[in-house]
């Protein structure tokens, strides 16, 4: 008996070891970096969890220009990685090229759509957790003047923007909003100088609560805004513990669930494809609470955002997407 718990047990292993030996995830990360504090790194962080509940390793790789984007693509899939998710909307044109070369390779591509019967495609309500956001930004401020901070000046970053807008004056009609893009090319996710540059102008122009959705650029913003005594709005990840008392909070876009969600099914053969919706409604989107801003958001501005959260889930408010139809009515 004893020899065949032995035997049975060594045959689950070399089963467990075929099963890992199936799946070589990998991970392609946008301008900025794995350790951005932001959305590249909320993916990083996905994948780092899968790693340590799995035991399986994964393959990364960080790009420094855009003429990287095909070649990774296509050396990753080679090489013999599957699935390969792409963190961010700049990978659409070189994955559409490079997944019809590899049908059989499973690809995940995050904040973007890409029409192919091997690519999933998860996209966030971004615009839902922006407009909670900019209520907390209206109920905290003092001067009745917000703003924004953008990256690149794409849609996606636009919907932030309205989002916000649109909560902002749902929460106080008269109040300011001041809106900035730091660029229109791939580098403004990563122009520190230039993001320090616009929150210092939205600061003299009297904003006093500024939301970043920046990428790499918005660790200057939320500095800036944190040495001139005024309060920032993380992005993507939790950053209030970046400038503890000094960030409102974070529009939390769970990055990281796509990312372990992706390899988790392919490891489970229950890989899907398509297109896949996180909002606030199955938490792919929200905002962050802890030590660190406890004491800026008082039960009363938490019950109002709770309150809007649950209307918007259950669609009594309806949030305008830019993306929709490229305009912001707010």
């Amino acid at each position: 008996m004893k020899r065949t718990l032995l035997s049975l047990l060594a045959t689950a292993m070399m089963s467990a070891t075929a099963l890992a030996a199936d799946i070589k995830p990998a991970i392609l990360f946008d301008l900025g970096g794995k350790f951005d504090k932001s959305f590249n790194e909320a993916a990083f962080n996905g994948a780092t969890k899968f790693k340590e509940e799995t035991g399986i390793d994964f393959r990364e790789f960080e790009i420094t220009n855009d003429a990287q984007r095909e070649q990774a693509i296509r050396r990753f899939a080679r090489d013999g990685n599957n699935p390969i998710v792409m963190a961010g909307f700049n990978w659409a044109s070189s994955l559409d090229k490079v997944s019809k070369d590899y049908p059989d390779v499973d690809f995940a591509i995050i904040d973007m759509v890409v029409d192919q019967p091997n690519i999933r495609s998860t996209v966030f309500k971004q615009h839902e957790g922006s407009y909670l956001v900019g209520m907390m930004a209206a109920l905290a401020s003092k001067t009745g003047t917000v703003s924004f901070v953008g990256g690149m000046d794409v849609p996606l970053i636009r919907s932030f923007a309205c989002g916000y807008v649109g909560g902002a004056k749902a929460a106080n009609a008269d109040i300011n909003v001041i809106e900035t893009m730091t660029g229109t090319t791939p580098e403004a996710w990563n122009n520190q100088t230039k993001g320090a540059e616009i929150t210092k102008s939205q600061i003299d122009q009297g904003s006093d609560v500024i939301f970043q959705a920046a990428g790499g650029t918005g660790i200057a913003v939320l500095q800036t805004a944190a040495d001139a005594g005024k309060l920032g709005i993380g992005v993507d990840s939790n950053q209030n513990g970046m400038h503890p008392g000094s960030v409102l909070t974070s529009m939390l876009k769970r990055v990281d669930v796509a990312v372990y969600n992706a390899f988790m099914d392919a490891k489970n053969d229950s890989f899907s494809y398509g297109f896949n919706v996180l909002g606030l409604e199955n938490d792919g989107v929200g905002y962050a609470m802890d030590e660190n801003n406890a004491s800026l958001v008082s039960d009363e501005m938490k019950a109002t955002i709770e309150a809007a959260k649950a209307d918007i889930i259950s669609g009594k408010i309806t949030v305008h997407d830019y993306m929709s139809d490229n305009n912001c009515p707010y």
